[in-house]
């Protein structure tokens, strides 16, 4: 594979390009969304609890992804199917979730047995969710392709430069 410059600049041209950029933007804003939360109930001990504090922080960044995903990166407007979009994407949700919390149970040993600061041990938690969340990444990108996987061969032709589309 070509990973020169050029070449990744008309990759990032194609549809799939385009929908990997989106998507990796939306989750970077709702990745931002979740250790903001995290890091605010924990640090500003609104919530006390490693845990119960990285599930709320991730409770809130839920509501931006489906929506960013959904209208941005896979352009779906329009109702929501429960059975095709909404449960799937709740249970892949669900499972970041709770990986997450073995992260979260990790910081909490952590926090417990080192006499760290509160701002380190904020940092720790939200560095623990984040990790988490990244290990689901690519898992995420596969299964949400195929849950919102809407779009026509005509729909994805439109991203196609004419020499391409002559092809």
């Amino acid at each position: 594979m070509n990973l020169s410059p050029r070449s990744l600049r008309a990759w990032s041209q194609t549809h799939e390009g385009k929908k990997l950029i989106r998507y990796t933007a939306a989750s970077g804003i709702t990745t931002a969304v979740s250790l903001a939360a995290v890091a605010g109930f924990y640090g500003l001990r609104i919530i006390s609890s490693v845990i119960l504090a990285t599930l709320a922080g991730n409770v809130v960044g839920m509501i931006p992804a489906y929506n960013l995903n959904r209208r941005w990166t896979w352009h779906k407007a329009g109702r929501s199917s429960l059975r095709r979009e909404v449960a799937p994407f709740l249970s892949m949700s669900i499972l970041g979730i709770a990986f997450s919390q073995l992260g979260a149970i990790y910081a909490r040993h952590e926090v417990r047995t080192h006499h760290w600061s509160h701002l380190a041990n904020t940092g720790l938690v939200a560095s623990a969710n984040l990790l988490c969340f990244a290990v689901f990444w690519v898992l995420k990108l596969i299964v949400f392709n195929r849950i919102f996987h809407v779009e026509t061969l005509a729909m994805m032709d439109e991203h196609l430069s004419e020499e391409e589309a002559a092809n």
